[in-house]
Formats: C-alpha cells, sequence, structure tokens
C-alpha cells in the first residue's frame, strides 16, 4: 500500500497529511476477501459482496480531499460497504469525533464490523438501514459522504447537514457526477461538480418515502 499511497501524493490527489497518516494507518488490505487481497494495492475498484465494490484508491483519495473531514467531527457515511472509508474517517475525526455508518444490505454491516474489529475504534456507530433517509436521531452532521450513485441529491441529507457542513455524493446512473454540497453559516448552499465517476447504483427504494429495510 506504500507503493499506491506516494502514486497518489505524486499525482496530487492525495495531499493534507492526516489523510495521509489514515492511508497509512487503515489498510486497505484488512478489508478485502482473502481471494482479492492480492489486489489490495492495486488502484483499481474490487468486488466485495452482494454486486458491492470497495471503491478504488483514487476515488477515495478524491472523496476525502474534498469533504475535508476534521478532528472532532461529526460524520455521516451511507453506504459502508466493507469499511474501509469508515475505518479512515474514524481515524481522521480521532476520539473527539464520531463516524455514523449505515447501510441498506445487513450483511455489510456485519462486514464492516468484523473488519473493524481489528482497529478497536471507540467512535463508529454502524448501522443498518435506507441511507436516503439518513439518520435525523444523530444529526446534523459535519460531513456527509455517500459512495453509490444517486439519481438526484436527496434533500433528507441535506436537511441533516449542519452549518458550514459538507456533502459529498456521486449523483448520476451509469457515470456520476460528484457533487460537493456546502452549507454556509447562514444555510445557503453552493455545489462545485466533478465529472467522470463510476459507483455502484444506491440500494433500496428511493422514489418514495417507503425503506425497505424496515
Amino acid at each position: 500500500m506504500s507503493k499506491l499511497i506516494d502514486e497518489l501524493i505524486h499525482e496530487g490527489v492525495l495531499h493534507t497529511e492526516q489523510y495521509i497518516a489514515a492511508f497509512r494507518a487503515v489498510r486497505r488490505i484488512d478489508f478485502l476477501h482473502t481471494d482479492m487481497q492480492q489486489f489490495a494495492d492495486e488502484n483499481v475498484a474490487l468486488p466485495i459482496i452482494h454486486g458491492q465494490n470497495i471503491s478504488q484508491p483514487y476515488t477515495v483519495a478524491f472523496m476525502l480531499e474534498h469533504l475535508q473531514p476534521q478532528p472532532g467531527d461529526r460524520i455521516l457515511e451511507v453506504g459502508c460497504g466493507s469499511g474501509w472509508v469508515t475505518g479512515l474517517l474514524a481515524q481522521i475525526v480521532g476520539a473527539s469525533g464520531y463516524v455514523y455508518a449505515i447501510d441498506i444490505i445487513p450483511q455489510l454491516v456485519d462486514l464492516t464490523q468484523e473488519h473493524l474489529r481489528k482497529y478497536k475504534f471507540e467512535n463508529i456507530h454502524l448501522q443498518w438501514g435506507n441511507g436516503w433517509k439518513g439518520v435525523p436521531e444523530h444529526a446534523p452532521f459535519n460531513r456527509i459522504i455517500v459512495s453509490a450513485g444517486a439519481p438526484k441529491v436527496p434533500q433528507t441529507l441535506v436537511d441533516e447537514l449542519a452549518h458550514n457542513g459538507k456533502l459529498v455524493i456521486p449523483v448520476g446512473e451509469d457515470i456520476q457526477e460528484l457533487y460537493v454540497i456546502t452549507k454556509h453559516s447562514d444555510g445557503k448552499l453552493t455545489q462545485d461538480l466533478f465529472p467522470g465517476f463510476q459507483f455502484v447504483p444506491m440500494v433500496g427504494d428511493i422514489r418514495t418515502k417507503e425503506t425497505k429495510s424496515s
């Protein structure tokens, strides 16, 4: 992983010292099935279970650098997958911060819990549910990150974002644009768009108020 991290730094996609340190501390190989561990240092997305992927390291670095999580932040992660990004976020926010991770696929919540056990984080709450609805009982969040392609930006997640907070979410069908939405201190929203990303689609009924997981 050290070589891959050096490549990401050289490419300029990973440059914040605390994020570099998190990449070195929370090893991608620990979040892969044994059959996939030989590819842990490859800069590609890799399959996990239930048709889902662990994201390409370039994409993870890009999202973190635009999310800009800080020590002490309360973060919502929608789509925990195999737990790698969950662990990175927990490492970054530290003991004074907290990461709330939700996934609609219960086996992925279990997989994340299993993978994170070796790291002994005490600042993570894992939850099974429909991420389209967010986690209102723990809102507001300083940062929200979504690791699956959505057809549009969920208003619920915007509502759960704290003032001076950031939401990073891929939007689109086959190829997505990465939306970086900032809610300023006065509640005004601004957004930056970055095209050319590809994520698995958001799972669950996102067209109605019903959730398939409850």
